[in-house]
């Protein structure tokens, strides 16, 4: 079976073998749990989630489709960020034949490779995305030195 490549990878990140072994183990686990979804070990899924860096911040955009604001929680320590929650599976009246959507607890964490500013983040939840803003703190922030 041939595995999806996103096109928008940098050269660098295709040659980190720390993110390949990522990517092969998220893809790894969701065919698992699609194919054999009774050897699922942990209740608890992990949302997809993009993660881009510029010069001032860190941008997380984790799909949360389904989820409302009051079943989301954002925890920030140090430079570990959680999301965590739950989304509810809806009442069902009829024989569900086919379940490919995923359901239950979800936790999401990442930790940023330089100090954040912590008073300063921003949460959004939108169209089943919720966006974070995280600034960086000022004293790591790249600054352009012009040399005279």
């Amino acid at each position: 079976m041939a595995l999806p490549v996103r096109q928008n990878q940098t050269l660098e990140a295709r040659r980190d073998p720390i993110h390949q072994f990522s990517d092969l183990s998220h893809q790894l686990t969701r065919l698992l749990d699609e194919q054999w979804p009774e050897l699922t070990v942990s209740d608890v899924f992990t949302p997809l989630a993009d993660v881009e860096e510029t010069d001032d911040a860190y941008l997380v955009d984790v799909e949360l489709p389904g989820v409302k604001k009051n079943d989301l929680n954002v925890e920030v320590t140090d430079r570990r960020v959680v999301v965590s929650g739950e989304r509810r599976d809806k009442e069902r009246v009829g024989l569900l034949r086919r379940r490919t959507r995923t359901w239950g607890r979800f936790q999401f964490e990442i930790n940023l490779p330089e100090p954040i500013d912590e008073d300063k983040i921003e949460a959004n939840l939108d169209d089943g995305v919720l966006s974070l803003r995280i600034p960086k703190a000022t004293s790591t922030r790249r600054r352009q030195i012009d040399v005279s």
